[in-house]
């Protein structure tokens, strides 16, 4: 990352408001944040919509959850983390992974996330990606990649996974049709390769179309956290 960018991402940390500041109930406890987000989701699953893109959702919503349901059953929850930059298809793989946390026995105080943000970050980006991740109480790790170099994302990640050993699987909010993402399995698990370091991916929101992602978003009252971006 060059030092304009170092310098960007600093004043972007600097910029992040209070818990307090943020909308939505941020002083909140972890676990009733979860609560809200499962009800929230239960309910739509629950209606009678109007149009086939808000059905393809919930079919999507059901699916995804399973997913997720099974990383749950599969890995102890200290093992967990999860892929997060801000996006949209990471805030709604994000949101489906909290509203399931609440059914969970137990949860960790700050869930576990690994952040690599680009070499030339936009501040409205960044300032969004850090504000979310208090809003929604993650624990963010920072870990730098750099484009310029052909192993700039396996570095970070290996990097991530050197200070958090315990870390067996992440959650990565790929799609099918990103890059790599055709390569990807339907059943939502695919181990890393090609030089990656070595943990398993999971990625719940594989068959998701961005009309799907976009209608979750305004169907949970978010899009507008994406207008300017």
């Amino acid at each position: 990352m060059t030092e304009a960018a170092a310098q960007t991402l600093d004043t972007a940390i600097n910029q992040i408001p209070s818990a307090d500041a943020l909308p939505n109930g941020d002083s909140t406890s972890l676990r009733s944040l979860c609560a809200t987000l499962h009800a929230q989701i239960a309910a739509f699953l629950q209606e009678d919509v109007p149009t086939e893109t808000l059905r393809n959702v919930q079919a999507q919503t059901k699916n995804s959850l399973e997913i997720i349901q099974k990383a749950l059953d599969r890995y102890p929850l200290h093992t967990l983390s999860l892929s997060y930059n801000g996006g949209k298809d990471c805030l709604v793989l994000l949101i489906l992974y909290l509203s399931l946390l609440s059914t969970h026995s137990s949860h960790a105080p700050a869930p576990p996330e690994i952040y690599t943000p680009p070499s030339h970050p936009f501040t409205s980006v960044t300032s969004f990606t850090l504000s979310s991740a208090t809003h929604y109480h993650l624990s963010l790790d920072i870990h730098s990649a750099d484009e310029s170099s052909k192993g700039g994302m396996k570095e970070a990640f290996a990097s991530y996974l050197s200070r958090n050993t315990a870390v067996e699987a992440i959650f990565v909010g790929t799609r099918r049709t990103d890059p790599h993402g055709g390569k990807l399995s339907g059943e939502g698990f695919d181990v890393t390769d090609g030089g990656w370091p070595r943990f398993m991916r999971v990625h719940p929101v594989i068959e998701w179309h961005y009309v799907e992602v976009w209608a979750t978003l305004e169907e949970m009252k978010m899009a507008d956290n994406f207008g300017k971006y």
